[in-house]
């Protein structure tokens, strides 16, 4: 078994998206080859419903796989397939693109003001670019959880992991999504397959990622592990990228650390990028832009129509 290092620690950007919503950003609309095959990673926890009730009115999605994971509050969504409705917390809302959708997502905050939760969007392949747009909702109590004898908590929003199989399937880069819980003070070791690349998000509470990956020199007085190597402090906001490796190993801090954890296989494709839209060259990119602006961007037929 080697320990996962962690390969850089970085903290979410404010940043204004949709109709003037303001979230955090962890990665995204940049180099994001390190991440492949997620392409961003947004949080959108907030407290304030000025700053996020505008929401995200009608835009188009081609070539990726958006996935939201509600925490508080609502999100209302539709999309030209004809799919309306709401997820609430603890809900997951899958959309897969593919060929084009038009859709639009506006969150409604709790009793309490509260909007949070996060969307991540993962690449689709070059072979599935143009699929059949496809959406999974998944409401909180179809998503399995598990408590280990040290109390540590996994939600497994998609994947498998310690013998659970997340509800959300036939997603191309074939993710493990889990929302985990460590209690205060615990140490614990999560398998993550070697041929993934993964990241941590710690949203809760906060912890040190080993950065170990053997035994190291023993200093002449007794410490513990953590102190052995350069551990990464992590906390609220906090993204960690780990290198290659097949486990990772976290201390939870007094207060316990909550985050997520997500690993997927990298397509190691081109990435051609322009706001909603991930093709694989600039002609496609052009050519999706193009069938906007014609009115035949939507190549699926749209339910009961």
């Amino acid at each position: 078994m080697s320990i996962r290092p962690v390969k850089r620690l970085i903290k979410s950007k404010p940043t204004l998206e949709g109709a003037g919503v303001h979230l955090r950003r962890a990665f995204g609309f940049g180099n994001t080859s390190e991440f492949d095959p997620f392409l961003l990673l947004d949080d959108f926890r907030n407290d304030v419903p000025e700053d996020y009730l505008a929401g995200f009115p009608w835009h188009p999605h081609r070539g990726i796989e958006t996935i939201t994971y509600v925490l508080a509050g609502t999100v209302e969504h539709g999309d030209s397939m004809g799919n309306h409705g709401a997820i609430a917390a603890g809900d997951v809302q899958w959309m897969t693109a593919g060929s084009g959708i038009i859709h639009q997502e506006m969150p409604k905050g709790d009793h309490a003001g509260r909007m949070h939760g996060f969307q991540l969007w993962a690449n689709l392949p070059a072979a599935l670019k143009m699929t059949t747009p496809r959406y999974q909702e998944v409401k909180a109590a179809e998503v399995p959880e598990i408590t280990d004898d040290d109390g540590t908590h996994v939600r497994v929003v998609c994947g498998k992991f310690w013998g659970k199989a997340g509800p959300v399937d036939g997603i191309a880069a074939d993710p493990m999504y889990l929302d985990v819980s460590v209690a205060p003070g615990r140490r614990k070791t999560l398998q993550v397959e070697t041929t993934r690349h993964a990241f941590a998000y710690v949203f809760a509470g906060s912890g040190k990622f080993c950065n170990a990956s053997g035994p190291l020199a023993v200093p002449t007085e007794a410490v513990g592990w953590a102190d052995t190597a350069p551990p990464s402090e992590a906390d609220n906001r906090s993204l960690v990228l780990f290198d290659s490796g097949d486990e990772l190993t976290v201390q939870a801090g007094e207060d316990g650390i909550r985050f997520l954890l997500v690993s997927g296989q990298p397509l190691e494709q081109p990435v051609a990028w322009y706001g909603p839209i991930v093709m694989n060259t600039q002609e496609q990119l052009q050519q999706a832009f193009r069938e906007l602006r014609e009115g035949t961007f939507l190549q699926a037929p749209a339910a009961g129509r």
